[in-house]
């Protein structure tokens, strides 16, 4: 080999190392299994009815054949980008809400919330009552 084609191969080596950690810092909605089927369900589901919906309506209404698979196409297209961005939206907020749940069961307690009674056991008495025989005046 050249010495051209191995600075090309080391570029192309250093371009792929690049992008794959960038890809794989912090949560991801790609790296989710379900997530990742989830969207790739909704995509295509949006895609169809986009068409279906666009093909019915431009059929009641008489538009030409020709221009009534272009509109469907177009509105297939445009159902295909809605449903993944809605999608990726909602698996966002899910993914980082398993996230939050798992630190959570992991760290056991936590230290932000105040448990309502936390000395009351068994046998203690609540600190907001009154001593008893403390009745004043007589």
């Amino acid at each position: 080999m050249s010495k051209k084609a191995d600075k090309a191969d080391a570029k192309k080596d250093k371009k792929g190392k690049k992008g794959k950690a960038d890809a794989s810092s912090g949560p991801s909605v790609a790296a989710h299994p379900r997530a990742s089927y989830q969207v790739r369900r909704a995509k295509g589901w949006g895609g169809v009815a986009g068409f279906g919906i666009a093909a019915y309506l431009s059929h009641k209404a008489g538009v030409p054949t020709v221009d009534l698979g272009l509109r469907a196409i177009i509105a297939g297209l445009v159902g295909y980008m809605l449903a993944w961005a809605c999608a990726v939206t909602v698996w966002r907020q899910l993914v980082l809400a398993e996230l939050r749940t798992a630190v959570e069961q992991g760290s056991g307690r936590n230290p932000d919330v105040i448990p309502a009674r936390a000395d009351s056991g068994p046998g203690a008495a609540p600190a907001t009552e009154a001593p008893a025989g403390g009745a004043s005046g007589s």
